[in-house]
């Protein structure tokens, strides 16, 4: 046996083998030697390797492996290296004992990795990413992937009680030979810190094989979010690999604060157009889960704004169109949450009329109840605001719907002198026309007592006709609306009484105004709304 072969591995060692040997069941050695021999007819042959995977450590198992017919002594470690090196060296038995013999101790030992114990999965895993891509292409990546979600999924359905992976005290058997110890936790994350420490791309693998094993989606978004935080390589490698991968899952199992937290990482990251569009699609479908605080986002360096009003605008332009339409509770949630930012960024001064209008209608008129909150809000943006031009204000005052003022908001409009005089009187006839509703609600349940006591004349119809109503109210189970109705009732008269006093303050101011210019008409004078009839 002679050492007529010079290999260069990668660089880091350089071995004399006999060329026979190695290359009567290596292919690719055989077709280097082959290359070699036209070009050069020096002794020995020479041939360089750089991109051997495993290094010289893998190349010296594998030509030991060769030599010695009785072969090398298997490990996870070891038979992840010569598994891949063979692989690469593209090793066929080539009528070989020792060939044949090495093959099948590989497969052997491969047949055994659902009884590696958890940690040897887990080493296992980490030598992948150093023989990627060959331990990808060669199956050996996949086959490990496997046993490591098999596991998570069954430790997943069970209660772990145990601190140490390597305890006796609980295990998982596969068969006779095969066990998996778990670590304690009371929410069924003792894995988190064992693969954090794996690179963007591996923990991509992971998941797609953990979700094929249908681990709880939950948990996967719980998982990652861990990692993001955790991870200490390429961040931006790690955020768009976790965008990605979170976009993947039900979104129903993502958590609104979880996607706030990659928000806050991503923001300081050049991170694809792709991506930020996915994050921002998932926040905005969530948008009626976000708090307050969560919406604070500090507007991009460059900007004079405070806060970054075009992102609130982009989630909710994601929430009103994903999904299909969204449920009156989900509506009226986002509006609150819009009124309270609205407050917020009104004293902003550099914040633009036409952004503080787009926020104002995003929504539809069904998201509020009361529009107190934006009436409040814009009459804050017009004390910071004060050059505003006639037509940027009343963009806004267009963004409020009278009818949904109370009657506190409306007698602060009307002394309100940020507002024309002609906005509080839309204010007044919106009010007049929810008295004129409640005062034709009272007479038709007048009717129907006036009713029930010609068919029923008894002691109660010689009650006033407040009682009347009362008692008629509980004959006919009157619906909630009625039952708010009722408490409205009650504080009708004085509210007749100040909308009318009101008025006629408005009146006043008006005809003052006019007099300077010219005389007001009859006709003129009698457009004015009255309250009561």
């Amino acid at each position: 046996m002679t050492c007529d072969l010079e290999v260069d591995v990668n660089g880091e060692e350089i071995f004399l083998v006999d060329k026979e040997v190695l290359s009567s069941f290596c292919g690719r050695v055989r077709k280097l030697i082959d290359q070699t021999s036209i070009s050069s007819a020096t002794k020995p042959l020479k041939v360089a390797f750089t991109d051997l995977p495993g290094g010289a450590e893998a190349f010296e198992l594998l030509t030991r492996s060769c030599y010695n017919n009785v072969g090398t002594r298997m490990t996870p470690h070891t038979t992840c290296l010569v598994h891949s090196v063979a692989h690469f060296m593209e090793m066929t038995d080539g009528g070989v004992s020792s060939s044949v013999n090495l093959l099948k101790l590989i497969e052997k030992s491969l047949e055994g990795i659902p009884y590696w114990s958890w940690s040897e999965i887990v080493r296992a895993l980490r030598q992948c990413q150093d023989l990627f891509p060959v331990a990808s292409s060669s199956g050996l990546m996949g086959r490990i992937l496997d046993s490591l979600a098999g596991r998570i999924t069954a430790a997943s359905d069970a209660s772990p009680a145990v601190s140490s992976p390597e305890s006796s005290a609980f295990r998982f058997s596969f068969d006779t030979r095969s066990t998996m110890s778990t670590k304690n936790s009371n929410h069924r994350a003792w894995w988190f810190e064992d693969i954090v420490v794996l690179n963007p791309a591996m923990i991509e693998k992971i998941v797609k094989s953990m979700v094929l094993h249908k681990v709880d989606h939950a948990l996967i978004s719980r998982f990652l979010a861990h990692y993001l935080k955790s991870a200490a390589s390429d961040k931006k490698e790690a955020t768009e690999t976790i965008i990605n991968l979170l976009h993947s899952l039900d979104a129903s199992c993502v958590s609104c604060k979880g996607l706030f937290g990659v928000l806050r990482i991503s923001s300081s990251l050049k991170i694809s157009k792709c991506c930020q569009s996915k994050l921002e699609s998932m926040i905005g479908n969530k948008f009626d889960q976000a708090t307050l605080d969560n919406l604070l986002v500090p507007a991009p360096a460059g900007t004079k704004s405070l806060y970054d009003v075009n992102l609130i605008l982009r989630f909710l332009k994601s929430f009103l169109r994903i999904e299909g339409r969204k449920s009156i509770t989900q509506l009226k949630q986002a509006g609150s949450l819009v009124d309270s930012y609205l407050a917020e960024v009104a004293p902003d001064s550099s914040l633009k009329p036409l952004k503080f209008v787009a926020l104002s209608t995003a929504l539809p008129d069904e998201a509020r109840d009361s529009h107190d909150a934006i009436y409040g809000a814009i009459d804050m943006y017009l004390e910071v605001h004060t050059q505003l031009s006639s037509e940027e204000k009343m963009k806004m005052f267009c963004a409020i719907n009278y009818e949904k003022l109370s009657s506190e908001s409306c007698k602060h409009l009307a002394s309100n002198r940020k507002f024309p005089s002609r906005t509080a009187i839309r204010a007044l006839i919106s009010q007049q026309s929810k008295l004129r509703s409640l005062l034709k609600e009272v007479n038709q349940l007048k009717k129907h007592s006036g009713a029930l006591r010609k068919a029923n004349p008894s002691k109660e119809n010689r009650l006033g006709d407040d009682e009347q109503i009362i008692l008629y109210a509980k004959k006919v189970d009157l619906s909630t609306e009625n039952e708010k109705l009722k408490s409205q009732l009650q504080g009708m008269q004085w509210k007749v009484m100040e909308l009318e006093r009101i008025c006629r303050k408005v009146q006043a101011q008006m005809a003052r105004a006019t007099k300077k210019n010219t005389t007001v008409s009859p006709s003129s004078a009698r457009s004015l709304p009255r309250l009561c009839s």
